[in-house]
């Protein structure tokens, strides 16, 4: 036990958030019912901060935001049957795009579980295929084991989602146990030298050599290291769209692009172009292999702190794992000056070209509705680089993604791996906590917008500041413009009018309209000087979006 003292548990639920505080846990995500009741009862004296939410989904998209802003598992509540049923898209999300979280989920009493009884359900055969860590508790006593083995493997990369389910009579009973103190987390082991030294051998001896940065290369101290390397030995870097922001603006000389879903960009010539490609943090569930490296012509590194996923197309010539931000360092000191640059390649100056074409074209677009290019102009105008930008799924994702230029790390996030529709405003509200007195714009398509829309009210509620974006089109345009691609027409993708300034004021938040070109600058500006929640209705023209998707085929990803 730690020196402070810790009185001793009333019951199970008590001990489970003694378990909690020990862990450094500072929010509680939850809905409340009968079966996790009694830790509600202990919240109301101690314990995390609880943020009532209006559905278990979001209330686990925020949980998984926080683990990712502070490093420390952020929780979810929910009680039993469909309680525990609506947690499971916001777990698949936290495990597929890499956020550490850890689910509660009550359930029936131990003695009721042979039986037909309402909200019985098979609690962690539900959440085994979403999660890293699924366990049921049996013994109230074992509640500090479990919490803190739930805490680590939320935590062993790959990051993900723990669940652990909780019997309504382990809750209420009586235990002796006392928490187990929070244990440091261990790291991701040595280096293998000889390993570098081959990586560095391989890379001093290629002529097109090219970094793809991945979801893991986001940390801060991988951003670090990297960044130093590059300013000594220079090559282009492409990064998925969850590395957004790991070069800074000084080292714009190496960026050759975000990449991601469909495979029609400068940066993905370059890959496929390269003779040696150096994954750092790479999913592949972020860019499928299938696409961007099915022709296999260069050989592939892997910097990582866990086993890559092989396949077909994946086939890593070295990996290097272990801790990735010691691995980039040490693979420095073996790197050995190049006499040409590689950053020069015609094709990395065709990436930062055609973004420094797209940001003069954002602003002569005067047109309404709203060009994408001009919104995504006057927004990277108006906010600084330590912004926090939140986008959902959808069309403006991908224009977000390749043309809102990001400097810092986590400051421009998506969800890549399960490209979950909604996370949008639930991930707002968890940054305003993760981040007090920063500035935070989250944004969604009209149809996004109103799959978790409802938490508008939670905003209000806890007084959170951010700018919310609705980019209205009156469809889900992201399937529209697919359908159009492959069937010459759509359907089953168009929806009626909302509106939206009313919904926000229905909430008690600040709704506002842009209605021209022009009002763009100004009415963000206004929104970003309130406080409270402002959702800002921006009609879209997305005729240009099919530019995005050029060349979709049915046989590949997404």
């Amino acid at each position: 036990m730690n020196a402070k003292t810790v009185n001793k548990p009333r019951n199970g639920a008590e001990l489970l958030v003694q378990c909690l505080e020990e862990q450094g846990v500072q929010y509680i995500f939850g809905i409340p019912g009968a079966k996790v009741d009694t830790i509600f009862d202990v919240l109301a004296d101690h314990g995390p901060r609880l943020i009532l939410c209006r559905h278990e989904q979001n209330a686990a998209f925020m949980a998984g935001m926080i683990g990712l802003l502070t490093g420390t598992p952020g929780v979810c509540l929910a009680t039993s049957g469909p309680g525990v049923t609506n947690l499971t898209t916001g777990l698949s999300t936290a495990t597929c795009d890499g956020y550490p979280l850890v689910a509660l989920g009550g359930n029936v009493r131990r003695g009721m579980r042979h039986i037909k009884t309402h909200q019985s359900l098979d609690n962690v055969g539900v959440m085994q295929s979403v999660t890293k860590y699924a366990v049921e508790i049996y013994d109230g006593n074992s509640i500090p084991e479990v919490v803190v083995n739930a805490f680590r493997q939320s935590r062993v990369p790959p990051l993900g989602a723990s669940f652990i389910s909780l019997p309504q009579d382990v809750l209420t009973g009586s235990v002796d146990a006392a928490p187990i103190k929070a244990i440091r987390f261990g790291g991701s082991g040595i280096l293998d030298i000889q390993s570098v030294k081959k990586a560095a051998e391989i890379i001093n001896g290629a002529k097109m050599p090219v970094i793809f940065a991945g979801v893991s290369a986001g940390r801060r101290k991988v951003v670090q290291a990297l960044r130093n390397v590059l300013n000594d030995y220079p090559v282009p870097v492409v990064n998925t769209y969850q590395a957004s922001g790991v070069l800074s603006r000084e080292l714009f000389n190496c960026h050759a692009g975000s990449l991601g879903i469909f495979q029609n960009q400068p940066g993905d010539k370059l890959l496929e172009r390269a003779d040696v490609i150096v994954t750092i943090g790479f999913d592949p569930v972020e860019y499928d292999p299938e696409i961007w490296n099915k022709n296999m012509k260069g050989i592939i590194i892997t910097i990582d702190d866990h086993t890559p996923v092989i396949d077909r197309y994946y086939q890593p010539e070295v990996e290097l794992r272990g801790d990735i931000a010691a691995n980039i360092e040490e693979l420095a000191k073996h790197l050995k000056p190049r006499v040409d640059d590689p950053t020069a390649n015609p094709l990395v100056t065709e990436v930062q070209d055609a973004l420094l074409e797209a940001k003069v074209r954002g602003a002569e677009q005067r047109g309404f509705p709203i060009h994408p290019l001009r919104l995504i102009y006057e927004l990277r105008n108006l906010i600084g680089d330590d912004a926090t930008v939140v986008c959902d799924v959808g069309s403006l994702y991908v224009w977000m993604a390749r043309y809102f230029n990001s400097y810092e790390p986590h400051r421009l996030l998506f969800s890549n791996g399960q490209q979950t529709l909604g996370v949008a405003l639930p991930w707002a509200i968890a940054v305003t906590l993760a981040r007090p007195g920063e500035k935070v714009v989250s944004m969604s398509g009209d149809g996004g917008f109103l799959f978790s829309a409802m938490e508008l009210e939670t905003a209000v509620r806890e007084k959170c500041s951010f700018v919310h974006l609705v980019w209205r089109d009156g469809s889900y345009d992201m399937v529209k413009i697919q359908q159009k691609l492959k069937y010459g027409r759509f359907f089953g993708v168009e929806f009626g009018h909302i509106d939206i300034v009313k919904f926000a004021e229905a909430f008690g938040a600040t709704g506002l309209q842009i209605n021209k070109a022009d009002e763009i600058a100004p009415v963000l500006s206004k929104a970003l000087s309130l406080t409270g929640p402002v959702i800002v209705d921006v009609p879209i023209d997305y005729r240009d979006n099919q530019s995005l998707c050029a060349t979709v085929s049915e046989g590949v990803g997404h």
